[in-house]
């Protein structure tokens, strides 16, 4: 007989995991992402039939392809019975057991803490407990966090989620599995960690809410959380409503005359290439989230929600693949989009091309003391966007802090002069510097490590 599997399916982008658990013959889907063509062609290379779909809460992170999904393939759809939702499903709660095979049987565990109706469900097979999706509860060395629906719930909510990964630990073996939704870089996870998988006996000795007491849990929980993503705030409501199948076909191409209006109507022109693509050529008054990070995080935090977005790539590949990203939060249809260079953006005009000068942490260093290289500017802001965890760890001394998200409504905090920006790793510098760049500011963007400071002799200090 076909073994109890349990296939992941990454979404990196977002920090997420969704599951798809089977006997070989049936199949249990939790949590899945928008794009829900990857779970169907998953299910269809294993020959399995998704007979149940599972939230373990409303997300507020992306939107959930759950309902298209149950909708799609006829599966029953379980969601917490105490969410009130807009669309039919099969409310479960703590200690339901669902039958989904002979070899597969799921119990409902109340676990909040994330979210005031938050579930776990373990997964049951022929020998006992193989595992439990733990969504946004009992997470790799972490939590879920707990202020998401309003900082004035989340010193009960973390209690609560301390007491619900206790409840998970008592009730489950070392060896069973711990398979959470969010952890993997996402915004709703409470700290960040590096571990692929885990059971509840590494949680046991790793896990911060099954080794310290609930108070100083708590305190230690709403100490270490940051800032989240402003286009949370529209996640929640539209899971509560319920999202339809996502429109993937192309939206419609834009010529460079309809490019350089958007530009002129202050539009978000967005450039998916890489940042060195971008630094090295690109159309003047366009932005830089590159696709090869963490490119809709970013863009939809900082964009004005439900403003038209242009995207630019260098191939329809490149476009595409931003599309699907942005669904999965909820941009469902960008404006227009482009492909190929900046020079066919641009009709061959070169005026309307711009380059972005670039950096090192030595080269600032030198540029401080007073001999910039290869004809550098001289410093006269250090902006430093990352967040605002980061920067209470440590930062360069004399540096300005702005965090990135905060960057659009707060350009004229940034002092006047020429402008170097750094962040941790040269990413959301790109994207600050395209922005100032955009604002008429002279900008060198450092494209560096930020582990690399302190070794080319800048001062870093601690605290505020």
């Amino acid at each position: 007989m076909t073994e109890l599997s349990v296939e992941v399916v990454q979404t990196s982008s977002l920090g997420d995991r969704s599951y798809l658990a089977h006997d070989g013959q049936v199949a249990i889907v939790v949590d899945p992402q928008r794009d829900i063509d990857r779970m169907l062609a998953l299910a269809g290379r294993l020959g399995v039939r998704i007979t149940y779909v599972a939230e373990t809460h409303l997300h507020n992170d992306y939107v959930s392809g759950g309902l298209a999904l149950a909708r799609l393939t006829g599966a029953t759809y379980l969601i917490a019975g105490a969410d009130e939702v807009g669309f039919g499903r099969r409310p479960v709660a703590d200690g339901d057991e669902i039958i989904v095979s002979e070899r597969i049987r799921l119990r409902v565990v109340a676990t909040p803490g994330h979210t005031f109706h938050h579930l776990s469900y373990v997964l049951d097979g022929d020998d006992g407990p193989a595992g439990v999706f733990t969504g946004g509860s009992l997470l790799f060395g972490t939590t879920g966090r707990t202020d998401l629906l309003g900082q004035q719930h989340a010193h009960d909510l973390a209690a609560q989620q301390h007491a619900s990964v206790r409840r998970l630990a008592d009730l489950l073996p070392d060896g069973a599995q711990v398979w959470p939704t969010h952890g993997f870089g996402s915004f709703c996870s409470a700290t960040q960690s590096n571990a692929t998988e885990s059971t509840i006996g590494r949680e046991r000795t790793a896990n911060p809410a099954l080794r310290l007491e609930t108070d100083d849990f708590v305190a230690q929980t709403l100490a270490g959380l940051d800032a989240y993503p402003a286009y949370y705030a529209h996640m929640g409501a539209r899971n509560t409503a319920g999202a339809d199948l996502i429109d993937l076909t192309p939206v419609a191409a834009a010529d460079p005359a309809e490019l350089g209006r958007r530009i002129a109507d202050g539009e978000w022109v967005v450039d998916l290439r890489s940042r060195k693509a971008f630094a090295h050529g690109h159309l003047t008054g366009t932005l830089s989230f590159g696709l090869d990070g963490p490119m809709s995080t970013w863009l939809a935090w900082m964009a004005p929600w439900g403003a038209p977005l242009t995207l630019l790539g260098d191939s329809e590949q490149q476009v595409a693949d931003a599309q699907r990203e942005l669904a999965r939060i909820g941009i469902d249809r960008p404006a227009a989009a482009a492909s190929g260079s900046p020079e066919q953006w641009a009709a061959g005009d070169d005026t309307r091309l711009s380059r972005l000068t670039t950096a090192t942490f030595a080269d600032l260093a030198a540029a401080r003391a007073g001999t910039p290289p290869r004809g550098l500017p001289a410093v006269d802001v250090l902006l430093d966007v990352r967040m605002s965890n980061e920067w209470r760890t440590d930062h360069i001394d004399g540096a300005v802090h702005i965090p990135l998200p905060d960057l659009p409504a707060r350009g004229a905090d940034v002092p006047a002069g020429t402008v170097w920006v750094h962040c941790g790793s040269g990413y959301r510098a790109a994207a600050a510097a395209s922005l100032l760049q955009r604002a008429g500011r002279q900008v060198v963007h450092i494209d560096d490590a930020y582990a690399d400071a302190a070794d080319a002799g800048l001062p870093i200090v601690a605290g505020n």
